[in-house]
Parts: structure tokens; sequence; C-alpha cells
């Protein structure tokens, strides 16, 4: 059952879209570099902002919840690589010590998001925008269910969903880059595992194809626009995994040069640097 602990990355990658410069928007861009950079007031002042000029638009309420989000993972420090490599810490069943006040803003961002989507996908039914607010949606809500609640077959069962979007939103918009972030991410992450659990994952719908996870995850980091960032994390740590300090120490410097003002990305690149 604490395999299921899993969802909660594979989860993480659900906050996927727009990798086409037609979709590409400053202000929503400038919320999330300060998002990275671990300016959460500034980037909820920027998605909100979004929200009330475009009221009927779902990308503004949901990356507002992604901002939330993040700040609880930093809070937590919920991406540190020794989180995420180490399973024991991984494996925790013990709910984390949530923020009451940005759990209540980040369930009632979520609520406006799917109000707006659905309006949307009424109206048509392959709607990007709509399609990619709704995989946004469940993703971070089976991140906050699997990493800070611990509701592992709750996140499990977002998971899936939130795959099953992705994988009808890059059917209709394959130039959407970020969004091959999602499958990406949950087949990397699931073939980790042994494989009487990856044939247990199999059944149940996921991605175990470590090959294909790490393909995808690349498209993102190369192509990707509000996600790049997050993918050139995860693949930093999936080499950290494989014992490639090279590429891992490659991939941080980057991001510690991009953002400066995060100090995961400086004390994640000291930890490689010193295993030299």
């Amino acid at each position: 059952m604490k395999q299921l602990c899993l969802a909660a990355l594979v989860a993480a990658t659900r906050i996927a879209y727009a990798g086409a410069d037609r979709f590409v928007e400053p202000s929503l861009e400038h919320g999330f570099n300060e998002m990275y950079n671990l300016a959460f007031s500034e980037a909820h002042r920027c998605f909100q902002s979004w929200e009330r000029e475009h009221p009927d638009d779902p990308r503004g309420p949901v990356f507002d919840a992604a901002a939330y989000l993040f700040a609880e993972f930093d809070r937590l420090r919920i991406l540190q690589s020794q989180f995420l490599i180490d399973d024991r810490s991984f494996l925790r069943t013990t709910p984390l010590a949530a923020d009451p006040t940005i759990k209540t803003a980040f369930a009632r961002a979520l609520e406006r998001t799917k109000s707006l989507s659905e309006a949307r996908l009424q109206q048509n039914p392959h709607d990007e925008i709509a399609l990619f607010a709704t995989v946004l949606r469940y993703g971070l809500q089976a991140d906050y269910d699997s990493l800070i609640a611990k509701q592992n077959i709750r996140a499990l069962k977002g998971t899936k969903e939130g795959t099953r979007v992705a994988e009808q939103l890059l059917s209709l918009y394959p130039d959407c880059y970020d969004a091959y972030l999602a499958s990406g991410v949950e087949n990397y992450l699931l073939s980790q595992k042994s494989a009487p659990i990856r044939w247990l994952l199999n059944v149940a719908g996921a991605g175990t194809d470590k090959e294909r996870g790490i393909t995808r995850l690349r498209i993102t980091a190369q192509k990707g626009v509000y996600l790049q960032p997050y993918a050139k994390l995860l693949l930093a740590i999936a080499a950290l995994r494989d014992s490639n300090t090279g590429e891992a120490e490659r991939l941080l410097a980057d991001l510690a040069t991009r953002f400066p003002r995060n100090r995961l990305y400086r004390d994640e690149l000291a930890k490689v640097k010193s295993k030299r």
C-alpha cells in the first residue's frame, strides 16, 4: 500500500500546458518565474490579476493553486533531492503539517478552476485551455493528497484521471510541450520500483516505462515554457538516482543561474559538487 505514494510525483506531472508560442502569455510566464524564484506573493499577484482581467479563463485560478502548492512544497522541503531519492522519506504515511490557510485557498482556487473549465468544455469539448486546466487541477489535488495529506489511494485515482485527460490534450494539440511532463514523470518514477509492483501498477493503468519517461521529460525540458524549469529539476533528480552527477550538476547549474533567489537549486547544486 505504501507504494501508492508514488502517485504523488506522478500527480505533480500534471502541471502541464502551453508549449506552443501561441499560448505564451507574458504575465502568466512572469508569474511562473516568480514562483520558481520562491516569490510566491508576486506569483499570486500575477495570477490573480490575470483572473480578474479574464474571468472566464481557468488558467488564472489553476496557476494560483499551483503557487499555493509550491509554497507548501517549499515550506515543508518536499522537493529536496533526499526526499525524492530516499524511499524512507518518500514512502512515509504520516500526514505532514499542512498550513490551514493555504489549504483553504488552494481548495477554493481548484473549485473555481473546475467550474470555469467545465463551462468551457460544455461549449467545446476540445477547448485546449479547459483541457489543460482540468489536467492541472487533477494533478495539483493529487500532489496535495499524496505528498502532504498522504491520501495515496485518492491521489492515485486523481493521477490516472489526470493522465487520461493529458493524453487527450496531446492527441489534439501535440505542440503543448509542457504536457509531455505528465507521462514522463509517471513512467520514469514508477519504473524504479520492483517488478511485482510495476506489474500491479500496469494493471491499474499506470505507465512504468523508464526510457519513455526520460524521453518525455526531455521534451518538456527542451521545448516547454511554464514547466521547463520543473522538468529540468526532475531530470536532475533522475540523474542523481542513476549516479550521473555530471548531468545533475549541469541541469542544476542552469536552474541556479536562471532563478538566483531559489535556495533549493543552489543547495542541491552544492550537494552535487561536494560529491566530486
